[in-house]
């Protein structure tokens, strides 16, 4: 059977950004980001963290990692990254433990996914010696005195009649670790390419990385949220309460009742409206307030009912519309079977805990705050209609 080991090294000195790898990010340590990929990942079999410093070793292990101690001479600017694996699998090796293949992760790459790592390790599997990941690179490169790198100046060629050109993530190696032992070095023999999306390489090396690599994972969080929406998309509906609005309701002396909707949310229904895309309001309110805002955005309601799940299959039923390709919206308990049954339960991020655990999928977003327009870009932009 063939070991896998991903070895992560994390200094605990940074001269660019002080203390970085355990910085918070999205809410968890920079250096969490590279435990959890690797240890979703199928190829791996152990995740070890090799640090000089306590703070990142009690991290590495809360996150389930286990811990090399890296002595002082392999931790300084100079140290190279090579020495700390060859000292890690020394380590290893005196406790009775010695992979086949050993995966190099950065844990300055928090973009960086199981996939990743597991299509690094399955090339070294394949055959390849060593393996490494890349993203695609069509620029041009320049030298101070104004000569092509990568190109001749003279002659200006369309990206499809170039050779393809690749740049090194610095997110995931991958090597046997036989011939890395002899090498010493992370690449020899034959060496693979693992080709990764674009949008996941970043390198955190200064602050304005951190506000960059959240806006990158918020991006990629929405794709993957996105993608598991019904494809085709036979219909949209929504509870109104909590999902139109913020749960909230003001109540004057002579107990007229007010509410408050978004105005993006009503552009991005109205967008899906025009679209095609068949939607309906179901709820238990019986304040007709809610009728005049669904009038507004001409998407039909019904409301004052008691149970929701039998009104929604019977509208269904009568368009030809599948529930499986539905969406529902909801947010409190009485949503609960609606979540359930539909294709697809969405539920804003301040609902009731039960409906949360019942949906799908959560928005980013609060009721009647932007949620409902989140989930009409995500639609559009997946053109899951």
């Amino acid at each position: 059977m063939t070991r896998t080991v991903a070895i992560i090294p994390a200094r605990g000195g940074s001269k660019g950004l002080p203390r970085k790898n355990v910085l918070p990010l999205a809410g968890k340590p920079l250096v969490a980001h590279s435990i959890d990929a690797a240890l979703a990942a199928r190829t791996v079999d152990r995740v070890v963290v090799s640090t000089d410093d306590p703070e990142i070793a009690a991290v590495a292990r809360a996150w389930g990692a286990d811990v090399v101690d890296r002595p002082a001479e392999l931790s300084g600017d100079t140290a190279s990254s090579e020495a700390a694996l060859l000292h890690t699998l020394s380590v290893l090796s005196g406790q009775g433990y010695d992979p086949d293949v050993l995966l190099f992760l950065q844990c300055t790459s928090p973009l960086t996914t199981s996939e990743d790592i597991d299509a690094t390790a399955q090339a070294v599997l394949a055959g390849a010696d060593t393996a490494l990941t890349v993203a695609p690179f069509h620029y041009f490169l320049w030298t101070e005195d104004g000569e092509g790198v990568n190109h001749n100046k003279s002659v200006r060629q369309m990206r499809q009649q170039r050779k393809p050109e690749f740049l090194e993530t610095g997110a995931v190696y991958a090597m046997r670790v036989a011939g890395f032992l002899e090498a010493k070095h992370r690449f020899f023999g034959r060496t693979a390419l693992v080709e990764t999306p674009i949008e996941r390489r970043l390198e955190i090396d200064e602050p304005a990385d951190f506000r960059l690599a959240e806006e990158r994972m918020g991006g990629l969080r929405r794709m993957a949220d996105a993608a598991s929406l019904p494809r085709p998309l036979h219909a949209l509906v929504m509870d109104f309460d909590g999902v139109w609005t913020d749960d909230r309701v003001w109540v004057n002396q002579d107990g007229t009742e007010s509410i408050v909707c978004s105005r993006r949310d009503g552009m991005g229904l109205e967008r899906l409206r025009k679209a095609g895309l068949p939607m309906i309001v179901l709820s238990k309110e019986a304040n007709p307030v809610l009728r005049a805002r669904c009038a507004k955005l001409q998407i039909p309601c019904e409301h004052g009912l008691e149970t929701k799940i039998d009104r929604m299959q019977a509208w269904l039923e009568a368009r030809g519309l599948d529930l499986a390709k539905t969406i529902y919206v909801g947010n409190d308990i009485n949503d609960i079977e609606c979540l359930r049954a539909a294709g697809c339960g969405v539920a804003p991020r301040d609902s009731h805990p039960e409906a949360l655990a019942a949906a799908d999928l959560i928005l980013d977003a609060d009721g009647g705050r932007g949620a409902l327009r989140l989930l009409s870009d995500m639609i559009l932009a997946r053109d899951a209609l």
